[in-house]
């Protein structure tokens, strides 16, 4: 991508790109990819994205449909070129058409995100908690263990209903071929589970051990048009036995019988709780963390420009409908819940503040301190951002997607934020005295999500960069 920046006024950095044919096809993938994923459209081999999507969602221009997100998918290559940071993302305005094989040309009005001092860079003095270790985790975790590892055994004899477990021989039939994965001579079957479809509970609602019974229920078996369809299946069944549930006790002789890597139940619980405890103690240090940042946040100067506020909020509001969208909470049932248009509107609003303050201080920290990046600082980053991931391979995909900038942000802030705790004065609380009758653990505190990452980069002279 070729880019040439120019500067304007108040910081505002004016970038003419212009995409090569490879890489608007490659946003046009990356775009097309995303939107069938959101839209439950799955991969199958042989078969493209567009075919996929012409089938079952009746979309015969998907990249019309996905151009607006293609576009915003070359917005963060071009502001990578220049290794500019922006206050806030900026939209792309389109200079030519935007079409598949052919170049593309787009400009970007960035704001710079400018940078602020502090008052003071002295270490900064906290009072915090201390350190209690909650042992709830691990009486949770030896419960499900034991639910885990339920068995059953034969109980009275009486008619089937719904929630019995009983012991079962099966044959099934697929147009008089046998289904080997559903033939079975003993098998615990357990009735309203979903582990069979509605019909075949039905068919077994009422009969007693001893007794065959013959009768076809409709599976999801088939395909026609990419639809999923009901199939007739024909099966013999015998009931041989009422069962009951038992749930295990977790003692030494079960854990020597069931998990041999440990001799004892208290073998066990030792290793949870060396497991726990290393979660608890690293949430317990994002806490003491963010105490440090807080109060380094005091000694915040400068006015940050409306267009930030207005965009960070904008940000974050926007995330936050896509949550609220996966977990089936409309907006206006969240705002309501949260005190109305009003004081919703105020929190929304402290709540970009902190965000920005956070981050801005983090960015003076950095900078006064001369700071350096290293690879690990930018693993570590990826692990904060997904603890379940793979470091090396997401900081692989964000350098490729452009936002590599964005990474270093995160990374710059990250090393900025453990550098003020480290060398913050702490001092902690007494813990509270524990009532004779029912003495009882101080609550360890919750790590809070650490600010959105910016650094600010100085802006260059006019220049021009070609892949």
């Amino acid at each position: 991508m070729k880019v040439t920046e120019k500067k304007l006024a108040d910081g505002v950095i004016k970038l003419d790109c212009e995409a090569t044919a490879i890489e608007v096809n490659n946003a046009l993938k990356e775009a097309g990819e995303a939107f069938a994923l959101s839209m439950g459209v799955r991969p199958q081999p042989g078969k493209t994205i567009e075919q996929l999507c012409q089938e079952q969602m009746g979309i015969a221009d998907l990249d019309k449909i996905v151009e607006t997100s293609a576009i915003e998918v070359l917005v963060p290559r071009a502001l990578d070129r220049r290794n500019l940071v922006p206050a806030f993302p900026p939209k792309a305005t389109p200079a030519t058409k935007f079409e598949r094989g052919k170049k593309f040309s787009f400009t970007l009005s960035v704001t710079v995100k400018p940078t602020y001092e502090l008052s003071s860079y002295d270490p900064v003095e906290v009072t915090v908690q201390p350190f209690a270790f909650d042992e709830s985790p691990i009486n949770q975790q030896l419960e499900e263990i034991a639910k885990n590892s339920v068995t059953y055994v034969a109980a009275d004899a009486k008619p089937l209903t719904a929630g019995d477990a009983c012991s079962i021989a099966m044959k099934c039939f697929d147009d008089g071929e046998e289904i080997k994965a559903l033939t079975c001579e003993d098998r615990t079957y357990l009735m309203g589970r979903g582990f069979m479809p509605d019909g075949f509970d039905e068919a077994l609602m009422g009969m007693e051990p001893g007794q065959t019974k013959e009768f076809t229920f409709e599976a999801p078996l088939g395909t026609e048009n990419g639809e999923v369809v009901n199939r007739p299946i024909s099966c013999t069944v015998t009931v041989k036995d009422i069962q009951q549930e038992v749930v295990p006790v977790i003692d030494d002789a079960w854990v020597k019988a069931n998990m041999p890597m440990f001799p004892t139940k208290e073998a066990l619980v030792a290793d949870m709780r060396r497991v726990f405890e290393a979660q608890q103690r690293e949430a317990y240090e994002g806490y003491v963390q963010q105490m440090c940042v807080g109060q380094l946040t005091r000694r915040f100067e400068g006015r940050i420009a409306d267009e930030i506020y207005e965009a960070t909020r904008d940000h974050l509001m926007q995330n936050l409908r896509a949550e609220l969208s996966q977990a089936g909470m409309t907006w206006e049932q969240f705002v309501a819940a949260n005190g109305g248009e009003q004081q919703f509107g105020m929190m929304l609003m402290m709540q970009t503040r902190e965000v920005l303050v956070q981050g801005f201080c983090l960015d003076a920290v950095y900078r006064h301190e001369r700071m350096t990046l290293t690879d690990k600082d930018l693993e570590d980053a990826c692990y904060g951002m997904n603890p379940q991931g793979n470091p090396k391979a997401m900081r692989e995909d964000l350098e490729a997607s452009g936002r590599g900038f964005a990474l270093r942000e995160t990374a710059e802030r990250l090393k900025a934020a453990r550098f003020v705790a480290a060398n913050a004065k702490i001092t902690v609380a007494e813990a509270p005295a524990a009532p004779a009758a029912a003495p009882a653990a101080v609550e360890t505190p919750a790590a809070e999500p650490a600010p959105e990452a910016a650094v600010e980069k100085p802006a260059a002279d006019a220049k021009t960069d070609e892949n």
